[in-house]
């Protein structure tokens, strides 16, 4: 399952393409506009996410709710593109009025889009880099939930640290229900509290603030992903998908780094059998994957986000056009995106491990890849 987005942060709309989706799988139109409403609320969040009210239209690919077997394509209209007709106009020339962004900003794509490109307009960057473009990859990420969930996985996100507050929270024994009712996403009710008022800190203070947020998926069947080449291994490319998303700069799998310190009988998972179960593990520092493939356990990874680079106190940067110092550039911002990106990381996991699970089981029909599951199952299940 493979997904390709357009649009700008204040063009008319976002538009993604979900190609390679079997037919026969349940796409609920609500169960997309709720991961969309779920990637706009968090604490401390900016101005534009009270604008707008982001909702998926579903344009092709399904047909009384059940994918059909064609690339599905869907829109998520910008309400504030009415505010933006003549700086994001399609058509030429350029309006006297609409003056040109010449003060990149540290920490973004703007200097270095500028350079690659030769622009000297840093708009013509900005629009596409802002993290506004991930609401397409939530909804294309809503259609690979969807075929996972017919397969018995699930997929979700808490954060973990919002700057230097954060909870110790096993993942094991994260309540969806205390996630999904907090503003920063937190299953830990005092963590929270005070992730909040370091985030009033942060926006009194002009700053931003990053933190870390953990992605789990439960219901795998071990095997999923590969070991004999590189392209194959599930980790690399969960990894590479995360590292995607706008501002994410570490991604760990289990333990992650903190493996790197223990000796090996503190790190590795022993291997014991279960009647009923099979074969499986006693514990899961591995976070599920061995040698670039599921084993059987939850997965867990754990990404690392950036404060965003837009600051209401800007840094040094230089004119584009004059070669002075300047302040950087200053856009609607939020001051902090935790809570936002894990729901974005869950969209970008889904969509690599429904295309592991088809590499397995099969890309046409939903029925014969459930199929192919089931028979896979009775396999190693003994």
């Amino acid at each position: 399952m493979r997904y390709v987005t357009a649009g700008e942060s204040h063009g008319k709309a976002l538009v993604t393409i979900v190609s390679d989706v079997p037919a026969g799988v349940l796409i609920e139109g609500s169960a997309i506009d709720r991961d969309l409403a779920r990637r706009q609320v968090g604490y401390g969040r900016g101005g534009r996410m009270r604008i707008e009210t982001d909702r998926a239209l579903i344009v092709s690919g399904v047909r009384f709710g059940m994918t059909i077997g064609s690339p599905v394509a869907l829109s998520i209209s910008n309400k504030d593109w009415d505010n933006w007709l003549d700086v994001m106009a399609v058509t030429g020339p350029r309006p006297e009025a609409v003056d040109r962004v010449t003060a990149p900003r540290p920490g973004h794509a703007d200097l270095a889009g500028c350079q690659k490109t030769a622009s000297d307009d840093v708009r013509d960057i900005l629009e596409r880099a802002s993290a506004r473009e991930t609401a397409a990859r939530v909804a294309a990420g809503a259609v690979a939930k969807a075929l996972l969930t017919a397969v018995g996985v699930e997929v979700m996100s808490y954060v973990e640290t919002i700057g230097d507050v954060g909870c110790a929270t096993d993942p094991e024994s994260v309540d969806v229900g205390v996630v999904e009712a907090s503003d920063v996403r937190c299953p830990d009710a005092s963590a929270a509290q005070a992730m909040r008022a370091v985030i009033d800190a942060a926006a009194s203070a002009g700053e931003s603030l990053g933190g870390v947020f953990v992605v789990r998926a439960t219901g795998l069947v071990p095997g999923i992903g590969g070991y004999a080449e590189a392209t194959q291994k599930l980790d690399a490319r969960l990894g590479a998908a995360l590292l995607s998303i706008p501002a994410i700069k570490g991604v760990e799998f289990g333990d992650g780094f903190a493996a790197a310190v223990r000796p090996g009988s503190q790190v590795h998972d022993p291997i014991v059998y279960e009647p009923g179960v099979g074969i499986t593990r006693a514990s899961n520092h591995a976070g599920g994957i061995e040698g670039g493939m599921t084993n059987g356990q939850a997965l867990v990874i754990r990404a690392a986000m950036k404060p965003i680079p837009t600051l209401m106190k800007p840094l040094a940067s230089v004119d584009l056009d004059t070669l002075e110092v300047i302040d950087a550039a200053r856009e609607r911002s939020d001051v902090c995106a935790v809570p936002a990106a894990g729901v974005v990381a869950e969209a970008e996991v889904a969509l690599v491990l429904a295309a592991a699970y088809m590499d397995k089981f099969g890309h046409d029909c939903l029925a014969d890849i459930a199929a192919a599951l089931q028979a896979y199952r009775e396999r190693i299940t003994r």
